[in-house]
């Protein structure tokens, strides 16, 4: 099921406090603190809060 793509609510805040730019995220999971690890590229890497991810559909990518 993993890598989805998800996108991020207004005003996201990444684990470290910081603002993430909206836009489409791949969903790598759920790390075992409860934080959800989306990643823009094979570099760049967020955990964030996972109530503030959307879920894009199928569809749409």
């Amino acid at each position: 099921m993993y890598p989805s793509s998800v996108e991020v609510k207004p005003e996201t805040r990444n684990h470290r406090g910081f603002f993430l730019p909206e836009g489409s995220y791949k969903f790598m999971g759920i790390d075992q603190s409860g934080w959800a690890l989306i990643c823009v590229d094979d570099v760049s890497c967020h955990y964030v809060d996972p109530d503030n991810l959307q879920m894009v559909p199928q569809d749409a990518e």
